[in-house]
């Protein structure tokens, strides 16, 4: 089984991109974050036509996470749990049945948390704060878990093509990979980081300076297994050719393939 995680940039501004995509890496379960729509507004026909099922938490011009499925859902549970007056869009939780059992696949959309020593910045890592929580409390179902999104956190030096220019912001924070190793250290595998560790290899390349065409990229999107889901890990790719596209968004979509 083929999952996926894509920060689409607005999914209606791209969608062409998103379509063509889909039809090229036919996965079976995708995570769209930052679609930048209400759930009304979601071009959910475009993606049933290639058979897919739709679930959408979206929100007028910001944020926004859906998930795209070729198995029916079994639950949509939409929100983190755990703040009450949180209104923004940024977690969407799929439960779906496989011939192992239960799948649960998670679409995320983590705060950016800039400027630093902001009320941005401490939402950041409360969000955080509350992704372990609820993960921790997931486990205790033992079943295939995967978290993909966008994290906002730049894990490690070899993640960002210059980490000296990342020293003052929010993704690059001991606070913000701090906070990622306490959810991975629940029990989590970053799937990427389980077949490799090779250095250079990004999601997202800004759109200013050159960016793309001089690979000045950051490591900010991936994938967070369960064990049961890592057990049942083969392979991890990074479609990096996607940046490429007219009109493309600045983060590519990343992957895994499960035996499930």
């Amino acid at each position: 089984m083929k999952i996926a995680t894509w920060n689409i940039n607005g999914v209606r501004a791209r969608i062409e991109n998103a379509v063509a995509w889909v039809r090229e890496a036919q996965p079976d379960i995708v995570g769209l974050q930052e679609i930048k729509t209400v759930d009304e507004g979601f071009p959910a026909a475009a993606f049933e036509d290639l058979g897919y099922n739709v679930a959408v938490h979206g929100q007028k011009g910001f944020n926004g996470v859906a998930l795209l499925s070729k198995l029916p859902f079994d639950e949509v549970n939409r929100g983190l749990p755990g703040d009450s007056t949180d209104e923004q869009a940024r977690f969407i939780e799929g439960v779906f049945s496989v011939p192992s059992g239960a799948l649960r696949v998670v679409s995320l959309y983590l705060p950016n948390g800039n400027p630093i020593g902001t009320e941005k910045f401490a939402y950041k890592l409360a969000w955080m704060e509350r992704l372990r929580r609820w993960a921790a409390e997931r486990l205790l179902t033992e079943e295939p878990l995967v978290m993909g999104g966008d994290y906002n956190v730049i894990p490690e030096p070899r993640d960002a093509k210059d980490p000296s220019l990342w020293t003052g912001d929010a993704l690059f924070q001991p606070e913000s990979r701090q906070a990622l190793r306490a959810i991975e250290n629940l029990g989590f595998t970053e799937a990427l980081r389980a077949t490799t560790d090779e250095g250079g290899l990004y999601t997202f390349w800004d759109y200013q300076a050159g960016a793309w065409q001089k690979n000045n990229g950051i490591r900010i999107d991936y994938l967070l297994l369960s064990p049961r889901a890592a057990d049942r890990l083969v392979s991890v790719g990074i479609d990096k050719h996607v940046r490429a596209w007219e009109k493309p968004s600045d983060h590519v979509p990343v992957f895994v393939e499960l035996a499930l």
